[in-house]
């Protein structure tokens, strides 16, 4: 039996957010201050809307706390997803770069070589206060020229919006430019949740469950994380929605959901596989909500973590005509 090092044992959750590799700081001349804050700046009543090119956020710099819907544009020809990391107060993507990149890069170096265990070692020497991050929703995967629709609640605060998908190289997006600061302001949202016409919820003892058929066209689906556990990845538990193909394999979808993996969450996804989005990692006792307008087909609700069928954290479903 493997023993984990004495960091996992009791702080494995933060990998989600270990998972950040650079950041490209974008400055502007102060004559021009005053006006581009002002055009970053979500309005307290809009979508925020997060477009991705190639490997980047672009997005608003400020938004309000509270509801915040995120429309997500994949206009790439990656897969990606963005997780929103709340940092503990003080402290920036300037910390991370200096004190969490070193050990970070050289143990997953060590991971891509297949040396999981000496890889994992190195995180014993990330600095405490990443401990303090708190994983906070955000979109689940998206395929390529895709779109996805997200509603989560946001306290102020410093946060970081980051993928971490990886390169065929096995280099995390984040250290491709997708990680990006966002501040969530005290300007409170005039948003409203949406109403949902699917309940979902997830948890790491009954997995992820649901009531009734789902119908074709327009769906709105809340999920409830009824609790938060670190699973064998060391990260816990979201809800991606797939849209699977006659070809899908679906032991080859469940094992590329594993980060952890030298070939998991790696481009390219596996054949017959279209994400839709979904709700990223969230505390215990929160709910979000995504929408999506289903055709007819066959369909999965999948989480990031291993052994999802074990886990009952693969669903399949159908959507008739």
């Amino acid at each position: 039996m493997k023993i984990l090092p004495p960091f996992f044992k009791s702080h494995g959750y933060v990998i989600k957010a270990l998972i950040i590799l650079t950041f490209i700081l974008h400055g502007c001349g102060p004559d021009k201050k005053a006006k581009t804050e002002e055009k970053l700046v979500a309005k307290k009543d809009s979508i925020v809307q997060i477009t991705t090119t190639v490997m980047d956020f672009i997005s608003p710099d400020t938004i309000p706390f509270g509801w915040n819907t995120f429309n997500y544009q994949n206009n790439s020809n990656e897969t990606h997803f963005f997780l929103l990391d709340k940092y503990p107060e003080g402290k920036t993507i300037l910390n991370t770069k200096n004190e969490v990149f070193p050990p970070f890069d050289k143990g997953m170096d060590l991971i891509n070589e297949g040396k999981t265990e000496a890889g994992f070692a190195e995180f014993n020497n990330l600095p405490a206060w990443f401990f303090e991050v708190v994983f906070s929703g955000g979109s689940g995967l998206v395929s390529p020229k895709k779109s996805s629709t997200t509603t989560v609640n946001l306290e102020p605060g410093y946060y970081l919006m980051e993928c971490y998908v990886k390169m065929p190289n096995g280099k995390f997006h984040s250290s491709m430019g997708m990680a990006k600061p966002i501040i969530v302001s005290k300007d409170k949202s005039n948003v409203s949740p949406p109403i949902p016409t699917i309940t979902i919820t997830i948890s790491s003892t009954e997995g992820i469950n649901y009531n009734g058929s789902i119908a074709k066209g327009p769906q709105v689906f809340s999920v409830e994380f009824k609790d938060q556990i670190t699973h064998e990845n060391f990260v816990g538990h979201d809800v991606n929605l797939v849209k699977l193909a006659d070809t899908t394999n679906l032991e080859a979808l469940e094992n590329w959901m594993n980060w952890a993996d030298p070939k998991g969450l790696i481009t390219p996804a596996p054949e017959g596989v279209t994400f839709l989005g979904g709700v990223n990692d969230s505390p215990a006792g929160s709910v979000g909500y995504f929408e999506v307008d289903l055709e007819p087909g066959n369909y999965a609700f999948i989480s990031e973590v291993p052994n999802t069928m074990k886990k009952g954290m693969l669903k399949t479903f159908t959507v008739s005509e």
